[in-house]
This record gives structure tokens, sequence and C-alpha cells, in this order.
């Protein structure tokens, strides 16, 4: 415990005062944000038997939803951190309402794809300005706003199974009109964080130096660092793929698991499901000042390790079971989803938009490639075997003893 607690993170430096009220209105924000997309897994069963669609094209949806956000992530926040626009975060939201209203009239399978590439488009602008506001707003307590921050948006894709219980079986598709009222809200409360965002001292700083160009040793430093902070990276990013195609596996198709090897209903179904979701906000919720006390690279670490042999046993346990085993895989496993965005943040502590979109974006989205795979597999073996693949996943959290230890990742960028 005493080599652990030496990883108690200092406080940053120029750090100031911890924003709440920021914090909240981006967390809720966050929370419509994602609550939109989680309309459209939960809307898989309902178009699985209306349209008749297959587990692969359910797969290609997914597909198209994450890799839309996970590419255009890492590109929208390479563009926040050379020329910051806060306004992107209320106009994001509106290209994921208008790819709702698609979603929710579409009777054509393409249709629906076109429709969740505005939801994806509009989650890849939001987030990493979204992180970066989280960030601004941290003051010393990077880790817990973190948390903050991505609970709300966590807390969203929780809601899919009670959507799914409660709107999409007795309304059918169209019931997904409902949620435009919620996006206008949250337009019109995001347009307040961005009124905030642009009066802050360093947004202004950053477009009055806009072109001024780095000096020579700063340029040396960062050259000498460069390798070690692109390995990090790498294996930062690895991590949260295999974490990212576990959690893709189970909220997309454990529920036709549990349909097919249970002999569950669909309303049943989504009780499981929600226990899993919302353990996960709760990890990523106690995750963020876990990690403020005990070290980030801690945290990671554990995450995966301590889910791993619980997944592993998840399809072959009874399923009076299941919901106390799939409560703690989503709680330990989740505890690292805050924690890895704060340390691609700390390090590329001068490219936060970039790191986020890396980690939350292109690494977390990737998960619709798994999306893809798990639904064909589906297909051409059956579900059962798509659940005990993705049982072996956490078993890639290894990776992460590779990772730089807290202090070495401040000594490497020199914060």
């Amino acid at each position: 415990m005493t080599s652990i607690a030496k990883e108690k993170q200092p406080m940053p430096k120029g750090a100031v005062a911890t924003v709440y009220g920021i914090l909240l209105a981006i967390s809720t924000g966050h929370l419509v944000n994602d609550s939109i997309q989680s309309v459209v897994p939960a809307m898989y069963p309902i178009l699985e038997h209306s349209l008749h669609i297959t587990y692969a094209q359910i797969g290609l949806i997914a597909f198209m939803l994450n890799m839309t956000s996970s590419v255009m992530q890492p590109v929208f926040g390479v563009f926040a951190d050379r020329r910051p626009t806060p306004f992107l975060l209320p106009f994001g939201m509106f290209m994921s309402t208008l790819g709702l209203i698609g979603f929710s009239i579409s009777n054509e399978f393409w249709a629906l794809l076109a429709s969740v590439i505005f939801i994806g488009l509009g989650s890849a602008v939001f987030h990493p300005e979204g992180s970066r506001v989280a960030y601004m707003a941290a003051g010393s307590k990077r880790g817990l706003a973190q948390s903050i921050y991505q609970v709300g948006g966590n807390a969203g894709q929780s809601l899919a199974p009670l959507f799914t219980a409660l709107i999409f079986v007795p309304l059918g598709q169209r019931g997904g009109l409902w949620f435009t009222f919620v996006t206008v809200m949250g337009i019109i409360l995001l347009f307040m964080v961005s009124r905030w965002y642009s009066r802050q001292p360093v947004i202004i700083e950053k477009k009055r130096i806009q072109g001024a160009k780095p000096a020579s040793q700063n340029t040396k430093i960062q050259q000498s660092i460069s390798g070690k902070i692109k390995w990090a990276m790498v294996v930062l990013v690895f991590f949260v793929f295999a974490r990212s195609w576990y959690y893709a596996g189970i909220s997309n198709f454990y529920q036709f698991y549990l349909l097919d090897d249970y002999g569950l209903s669909i309303q049943e179904a989504q009780i499981y499901l929600f226990v899993f979701l919302v353990a996960g906000v709760l990890g990523t919720f106690f995750g963020g000042p876990l990690a403020d006390r005990f070290g980030r690279r801690n945290i990671i670490a554990v995450s995966m390790l301590g889910s791993a042999p619980l997944a592993v046993l998840l399809p072959h346990v009874p399923l009076w079971m299941v919901i106390p085993m799939i409560a703690l895989i989503g709680f330990v496993l989740m505890t690292s989803f805050s924690v890895t965005v704060v340390y691609a943040q700390e390090l590329m502590p001068k490219k936060v938009g970039m790191a986020s979109g890396l980690i939350v974006g292109l690494a977390f989205g990737m998960g619709g490639v798994g999306s893809v795979l798990f639904g064909s597999l589906a297909d051409l073996f059956s579900i059962r075997f798509v659940m005990i693949f993705c049982s072996l996943l956490p078993l890639f959290g290894l990776v992460s003893w590779l990772l730089p230890r807290d202090e070495k990742v401040r000594e490497i960028t020199g914060q």
C-alpha cells in the first residue's frame, strides 16, 4: 500500500479553483449527447423485428456510428488545439439532433446508416471540446473533474435498456422523436457553457499568440521526449482498444445472448444490461478520485486485470449469478474510463483536444470495428461463441504494466 500511496497526484502547476457549476453543466450536456447515441443500440431489438435486419447489419450500424465518431474526434481535437472554437459544443448537438430525427423515421437500412453518420459526427464535434472544458474547470482535481464529465456520458449510455423497455417496445421506432425535446434543451445549456469557455484567459491568450513560434530550447526538449510519449500513447490506445471491444460486445450483443441462451424476454434482458451499464457509471465516477489518490497507472492496470477473471466466467454461470457478476465487471472495468483520458492529457498537456480525441474517440470508438466482427461471427457461428470470444479480451489489460508510472510521466513532460 505504501508504494501505491506514493502515486498521489501533486497539484498541477498554475492550478485554480475547481469550477463545479461548469463541470455539472458539461456533464449534463455529455449525458444528453450520449443519450442520443444510446438510442441507436436501444432500438436494435425493435429494428431486428420490424425491418428484419441481421446481426451483421446491426454490427454495421454500430460500426458506422462508432467509426464516424472515432475517426473524426482526433481531427476536431487537433483543429480545436490550434484554433479553440467554444461554440462547436452546441453545433455538435445540433448535428446529432438531425441524425436522431432521421434514425427515428427511416424505413430503409441505408437510410439508417446515413442517419447514424450525423449522430457520430455530432458526437465527434462535442467530445474533444467537452473534455477540454472539464480540463479547464478542473483546478487541482483533474481526476475528479474528468470523472464528473465522463459519468454524464456513461449515464446517458446506461439509459439504453430503459429506452428499449419503456419507450421503443410500446411506441416503436418513431418513439425516438420524443428525444428531440431533450436535445433542444441540451443545445441551450451547451451554448451557456460555450460562453464561459470563450471568456477563459487561456483561450484568449492562445488566440493572441496563435502565430508565435516555439523557442528553440523548448523544441529540443519536445524532440527528446517525443519518442517516450508516442510509445506510451500507443500502449494506452491499445489498452482502450481492448476495453472498448469488450464493452461493445456486452452493450450491443449480450442482450441477444440472454434471449437465446437463457430464454428471457426483451424487457427482462434490458434489466441485466442496465445493471452492467449503471455499474459502469459508478465505476467511472469513483475511478477519477481513486486515481487522484493512488495513481493513474495503478487504476488503469487494476481495472482490466481485476475484471478479467469475472469476464471469463460470465458466459458459463447460471442466471442467478449474472446480475452480481455483471455489475462487478461493469464497475471494475470502467474505473479506468475517465482515468485513461486524464493520463493521455497529462502525456500531451499542450494538445488536450487531440489526446482526448485519441482516447475517447479513436481508441474507444474502435469498438465499432469489434461490433462488425461480433455481428458477423454471431451470424456465422452463434451469439454464445461471440460472448466466449469477448470474455478473453480483458486479459489484454496486461499491457498496462508497460505504461510509465505517474511520476515518470511528470518527468518526461516537465509538469
